[in-house]
């Protein structure tokens, strides 16, 4: 039977957001759990102990802490006592969090549980530090069982406090929510269990590297849920994350297996998880810990079927690298058309039909940059180059986006790519004409989106993600190429061609 200790919270966390406008929310990373995800994320701890002592970093109202006492105590072995140390230095959120505390007092003392609740007015990121500080003279404080959080979405300025004592810790990560997880992680005696909802943009990518190598060499996941809609976890906030619901336990033996599912929203009476292997979500041979959430058998085809591509960037001759041409640092150069004394300047808009069409009448973006001595390194020598598209909008179908600018079209000596893009070229200069559109083909695949999106969950795609995948060889790539004339097929043609081209009798 569940003990009601949340029932009125999502009605605190609405008064709360009316009472304080996004617009201050915002810049400290608070996004108040709905009372649904808390008893979703609070029902995940699976370890039965006589006494709980819950660390809750960034604790707001309190609905955290809350579910997890409320699961706890509606156990048939619960906990005899439960020590609660909560961690929100917003004094306009406090009351509420002092009310949480009283109603989970009472409702463990209804069941013969001992409760003892702290709250601490605290920056945790100092206190985290403090806590552990392994040094010769540092103050040994005890150890949590529990730990479970929502924590801020902030990223970390390079010169500021913070970063210099994360640093200084050995803690090296760029947004808030990684280091409260980081540190809730160290702060767990051994077999601890920690739950958290964060976005999903640790699974990947170079900045989180750090965090999850040193995050997955101390925990072992054993849980994780992830939201199909990037509205729906935190609507009523607008956040636009994809959000992820992990669960994991200070243990260096990892499962053989770990459960994964998925909701659209809210719902979560009907997610079904499935088992993957462990060797599957995170590959023994990838040095750069990426997670890969397979979360259909689907999922397992396309894992399957990327293996049979071997290929490394480099083993092609192929670079990827980030457009040059910041527009806002140079923005006295745009020009809104070509004119003497300018060079084509390639964005996101230019493309069309998988190529490059310049100049756009849009007027949506400058189609051209002054040559000058504080432009010229920002161009590159005209050839056959692939460009990708950095980011999506969220109602785009593909994840991944690539065009290739063709010289022939564009008639220069010189191009800038804007920042947004990345292109893929040889030692700095164009790739043969066949090799860049069967690259081009790939890229675009069913097969090549489809793979990318299992462990990217942002519509960022960053040049080290690209590096890390694996290609067909360049004969593969040419002969796809030479299938593509003035316009890339449609995707079934794509699709058909990488089967035909690079399937098992390629």
């Amino acid at each position: 039977m569940r003990i009601g200790v949340t029932n009125i919270l999502d009605d605190v966390r609405t008064s709360f957001n009316g009472r304080r406008c996004k617009s201050e929310r915002s810049p400290i990373g608070q996004f108040l759990t709905p009372v649904a995800i808390a008893q979703f994320m609070g029902c995940l701890f699976e370890k039965e102990v006589e006494g709980a002592r819950i660390l809750d970093p960034g604790a707001g109202a309190g609905v955290l802490l809350a579910a997890t006492i409320e699961s706890l105590i509606s156990r048939k072995s619960k906990p005899k006592k439960i020590e609660v140390v909560a961690y929100e230095n917003d004094r306009q959120i406090i009351p509420y969090l002092k009310d949480t505390m009283v109603r989970c007092e009472l409702a463990c003392r209804a069941v013969d549980v001992l409760f003892h609740g702290t709250i601490l007015d605290e920056d945790f990121i100092v206190a985290g530090v403090e806590s552990i500080d392994e040094g010769l003279f540092a103050v040994q404080k005890e150890k949590f069982t529990h730990a479970i959080l929502n924590p801020p979405y902030r990223k970390i300025n390079g010169d500021s406090v913070t970063r210099r004592l994360l640093n200084a810790a050995g803690i090296e990560v760029s947004n808030l929510y990684a280091a409260f997880v980081w540190l809730a992680a160290r702060m767990l005696k051994p077999n601890g269990e920690l739950v958290a909802i964060t976005p999903r943009s640790f699974c990947n990518g170079p900045y989180f590297r750090r965090f999850r190598i040193a995050f997955l060499e101390l925990m072992a996941l054993r849980r994780l849920h992830v939201f199909e809609s990037r509205k729906k976890a935190f609507g009523d906030d607008e956040v636009l994350q994809e959000n992820i619901i992990f669960y994991a336990s200070r243990d260096r033996r990892k499962p053989k297996q770990v459960n994964v599912s998925v909701s659209e929203g809210l719902d979560f009476n009907n997610t079904k998880p499935r088992r993957i292997l462990y060797e599957r979500l995170i590959m023994p041979e990838d040095k750069d810990a990426f997670i890969h959430l397979a979360l259909a058998d689907t999922d397992d085809q396309v894992i399957e079927l990327m293996r049979g591509f071997r290929t490394s960037l480099p083993e092609l001759e192929i670079e990827v690298s980030t457009g040059r041409l910041v527009d806002f640092r140079v923005r006295e150069y745009l020009r809104a058309m070509p004119e003497e004394g300018t060079m084509p300047l390639i964005f996101s808009c230019h493309f069309e039909n998988g190529f490059i069409r310049w100049p756009s009448q849009s007027g949506k973006k400058p189609n051209a940059v002054a040559l000058s001595d504080r432009t010229r390194d920002l161009l590159i020598e005209s050839g056959h180059y692939v460009l990708i598209k950095r980011f999506t909008s969220k109602e785009e179908r593909r994840r991944v986006v690539a065009a290739i600018y063709d010289p022939h079209r564009v008639q220069s000596p010189l191009v800038a790519f804007e920042n947004h893009l990345n292109y893929f070229h040889s030692g700095g200069i164009g790739l043969s004409p066949r090799l860049a559109k069967g690259l081009a083909v790939y890229l675009n695949s069913s097969l090549f989106d489809r793979y990318f999106r299992l462990f990217s969950g942002h519509t960022q795609v960053n040049a080290t993600d690209l590096r890390k995948m694996r290609y067909p060889t360049r004969e593969q790539l040419i002969r796809m190429g030479n299938h593509v004339d003035q316009r890339l097929p449609d995707q079934e043609a794509i699709d058909a061609i990488l089967e035909k081209e690079c399937g098992p009798n390629g």
